[in-house]
């Protein structure tokens, strides 16, 4: 009856079940694992953005297939002008402009070249369009994650139609270096395979650093895809408003985009409320912007402050939500994580749900409330210090 497509499984995992219990048995849990930047406190201006909701011209329905021009030029001037605004399509989350832009690119049975480490979503999106994914490591030399082209080259055959990449990467916070991007572009544009380019913690850098490339919009080397929306750049996900970026050779480009009117013509997805607001919401970044990065870089500064001399090292980051931390490998990723919340009701997540290479790694989020994050840096080094 079902399609193999949604074959999964759906039990609570180890850890899941653990947590589930952490729960519901009353003691104190602390959850840095969060990433949902509306549940954490984060102070934003409500009343601009309940006014930029509030357009009388909601009520009339104009379906425009790449979405409204005002908002398309807002994404544009947001990208510096690197694209112009009829480069620009609207989508309602950049899930949806993945399964989009596979739906463009690949036939069933394709494939496309995924990072590892990355956040699990990928295998699924792919799936659902019957499309398979191949992953390609960032490899972690000390000091920094570099993209190994050797092993990137080496998975493309016949069937590869895309390379999907992520600057600033989640969970890493790896970004692409300049020398990095010029080599995969030239790889796309001689191999034929499109470049799809997830830029939605671009926003959120920690420095500046001449040799990382904040962003491929208006690349034009091979076929470039470039994705952003207002879940990061905003901290709206509840608005579900996104956008692709598509630059690349004049002919591939205008086949790309006559063949993408068409697919989201068949979906209109993004609604009208959002679609007007999008010029003034892309206004009130910096506001939204400034007390994040607070945040995000006092968590970072407390994580290596609570570990410096203990036996787990924070990995260096350039951007992101996320914190890697490196621990003994004894008694491994998963035993670690459940020993964490049996003996002090801490969730974090392990390296292998981003699908880590090797152990041992945890992952946390920098979007904790800091009261909470301090507390939960020091349980980290002290655990890692136990036997």
């Amino acid at each position: 009856m079902f399609s193999r497509r949604t074959s999964w499984s759906v039990g609570l995992n180890r850890i899941g079940a653990a947590w589930d219990a952490c729960r519901r048995s009353g003691r104190p849990a602390l959850d840095l694992t969060e990433t949902n930047p509306t549940a954490v406190g984060l102070p934003m201006p409500d009343r601009e953005i309940r006014a930029a909701l509030a357009d009388d011209r909601l009520m009339r329905y104009q379906p425009t297939p790449f979405g409204h021009p005002a908002a398309r030029e807002a994404v544009a001037a947001y990208h510096g002008g690197a694209v112009g605004w009829e480069q620009v399509i609207l989508t309602a989350s950049t899930s949806e402009a993945y399964a989009l832009l596979f739906k463009l690119l690949a036939d069933p049975d394709d494939r496309v070249l995924v990072p590892v480490p990355s956040y699990p979503l990928f295998d699924y999106l792919a799936g659902l369009e019957g499309v398979e994914t191949v992953s390609y490591p960032f490899a972690w030399v000390e000091g920094g994650w570099f993209l190994d082209f050797g092993a990137l080259e080496a998975r493309i055959d016949g069937r590869t139609r895309a390379v999907v990449v992520v600057s600033p990467n989640n969970p890493t916070g790896a970004m692409l270096r300049q020398d990095e991007a010029d080599r995969l572009l030239s790889i796309c544009r001689d191999r034929g395979l499109a470049l799809i380019v997830d830029e939605v913690f671009a926003d959120h850098v920690f420095t500046a650093t001449p040799s990382r490339l904040r962003s491929l919009a208006g690349r034009d080397e091979a076929l470039v895809f470039v994705l952003g929306g207002l879940s990061k750049t905003c901290l709206l996900p509840q608005l579900k408003a996104a956008w692709i970026a598509a630059s690349g050779p004049a002919e591939q480009l205008g086949q790309a985009l006559a063949r993408l009117e068409v697919v989201v013509d068949t979906y209109l997805s993004v609604n009208t409320p959002v679609q007007l607001a999008l010029p003034r919401l892309l206004a009130l970044r910096e506001a939204i912007r400034a007390p994040l990065m607070a945040r995000l870089r006092g968590n970072r500064a407390v994580l290596e402050r609570a570990l410096r001399g203990s036996a787990a090292t924070p990995l260096p980051a350039h951007g992101g939500w996320s914190a890697v931390v490196r621990v003994p490998r004894e008694p491994g990723e998963e035993e670690r994580v459940l020993r964490l919340m049996t003996r002090h009701g801490l969730r974090v997540h392990p390296g292998f749900f981003f699908d880590f290479p090797t152990e041992a790694f945890l992952v946390v989020s920098l979007l904790t409330p800091e009261e909470e994050f301090g507390r939960g840096a020091a349980l980290l080094a002290a655990d890692a210090d136990a036997p």
